[in-house]
């Protein structure tokens, strides 16, 4: 099971990948632009050209997961800049993206706040 922690480390790649790519040819496109071990327990994410579906790409030690989400309406809106490299989430932005698609938007609460 894929779990998101505060402490999972996410890489958002900045250019858009080619869909038709695998597990392997994803693997292949964090070791090369990005720079990064896909097997050191990352979460790599990826969107299409259009903007209208992402990828992730995980190992948990024992084998990638390779998950998908496609839209069937509208388009993911936030992205950063297309710079070659990665941009770094946390763990709490990459679910407001998943489930909101701005986490600029959000308007997250700080990390650690004091309990009253």
């Amino acid at each position: 099971m894929l779990q998101l922690t505060p402490q999972s480390r996410v890489f958002l790649a900045r250019e858009p990948a080619d869909f038709r790519r695998g597990i392997d040819g994803l693997a292949a496109l964090c070791r090369q632009r990005l720079g990064e071990d896909p097997m050191a327990g990352s979460i790599f994410v990826s969107r299409n050209r259009r903007g209208t579906s992402l990828k992730l790409l995980c190992y948990d030690g024992q084998g990638f997961w390779l998950c998908q989400k496609r839209l069937s309406q509208g388009r993911f809106t936030w992205w950063p800049s297309t710079a070659q490299g990665s941009h770094r989430l946390s763990a709490r932005e990459l679910q407001i993206l998943l489930w909101n698609g701005n986490p600029e938007d959000a308007g997250m609460a700080e990390d650690w706040r004091r309990v009253a």
